[in-house]
């Protein structure tokens, strides 16, 4: 059975909800990048399960373009973003920390109008405009955050924001291999400058901890997210995501006794109003595709994947390398994979 590329975007949203709460009970025994590195380095353990299904391949083996993007997902996504928000939570209640991620999704948006070949019609900017003012009647609900802390946060969210559009092009390793290298270098990187600059004083169960939060808040959600962004494109995966806040705020009343709050009750409303709207935001016109070899998880039920398979059945999804043909069609379209041309 494959998931619906929306309940893929959701469950991450569930799992990465949880990230800032339990990453500011951790943060007590560890500097910022120590925590980061740890955190990681977890998140490549989370992926271990889904890597060892199949090949594992190195990122020198990719083409130099799926290098590049990946390299700079690694020191955008994996280096500066968590160390940026760590810097916040010290600073800021994670609540607060929590509803100021909601920027990550306008920064997706606009990076990707801006260099990505992206777009969005009326109905996906109703949506992220309708995510961003959840955020911000949660941000209200939940008191501001200080400047400092607001900063730093808008910061790591525009360094997640580019790692969210170069990944969802990244095709010539599956996701769970790009959260696996991604997850290991960046683990290792933060975790050796964060021994450099500061004494080491955590117990293994302080380690133990942060790699769990790890595993299942960075390494489990970020593959899921990386899925559903190859097959929805990473602003309208991003806008899904965004319910994070609100998942995090369902999972203290559900497991810590918390009452949800009028104003979290509104927001939640407002998020259901981005999915509705994000859903019909397709568009479609006449666009040629020029002929491309690429690997990516993919099915056999679209107009972009007819080639055979000689040995075995094509009703599940999979993932391969595969040859495209040059194609003139039309058809509705997301940017995904298939469809960064300009508009």
């Amino acid at each position: 059975m494959t998931l619906s590329p929306y309940l893929l975007a959701l469950l991450s949203a569930a799992l990465f909800g949880a990230a800032a709460p339990a990453s500011k009970a951790a943060l007590g025994h560890f500097s910022s990048n120590q925590l980061a590195g740890i955190l990681y380095l977890g998140a490549a353990l989370g992926s271990l399960p889904l890597l060892l299904k199949g090949p594992v391949r190195m990122p020198w083996s990719m083409d130099a373009a799926n290098r590049r993007r990946l390299l700079a997902a690694v020191l955008f996504g994996g280096v500066l973003g968590p160390v940026l928000v760590l810097l916040g939570l010290e600073l800021s209640p994670a609540a607060s920390v929590s509803l100021w991620l909601n920027l990550e999704l306008v920064a997706t948006a606009v990076l990707g109008v801006l260099f990505f070949h992206d777009s969005l019609g009326p109905a996906g900017w109703l949506a992220a405009g309708s995510a961003t003012l959840a955020a911000c009647v949660l941000a209200w609900g939940g008191g501001t955050a200080g400047i400092q802390a607001g900063a730093l946060i808008a910061l790591a969210c525009a360094c997640w924001g580019l790692d969210n559009q170069l990944t969802s092009l990244i095709d010539a390793i599956s996701p769970a291999e790009s959260t696996f290298w991604k997850g290991l270098a960046a683990g290792t990187a933060n975790l050796g400058l964060g021994l450099a600059l500061a004494p080491w004083t955590a117990d293994a169960a302080s380690v133990g901890q942060a790699l769990l939060i790890g595993a299942l808040c960075y390494g489990v959600s970020i593959t899921l997210y990386i899925a559903a962004a190859q097959r929805l494109g990473a602003t309208r995966s991003q806008v899904l995501f965004s319910t994070a806040p609100f998942m995090g705020a369902l999972i203290a009343v559900a497991f810590l006794g918390e009452r949800l709050s009028s104003v979290q009750a509104l927001a939640g409303a407002l998020f259901v109003l981005a999915i509705v709207m994000l859903t019909l935001d397709r568009h479609g016109h006449r666009h040629r595709h020029s002929a491309m070899e690429h690997e990516h998880e993919h099915g056999h039920d679209d107009s972009h994947h007819d080639h055979p398979h000689p040995d075995s059945g094509d009703g599940e999804k999979h993932s391969h390398r595969h040859l495209h043909p040059a194609l003139e069609h039309a058809h509705p379209h997301w940017p995904d994979l298939h469809h960064r041309h300009r508009h």
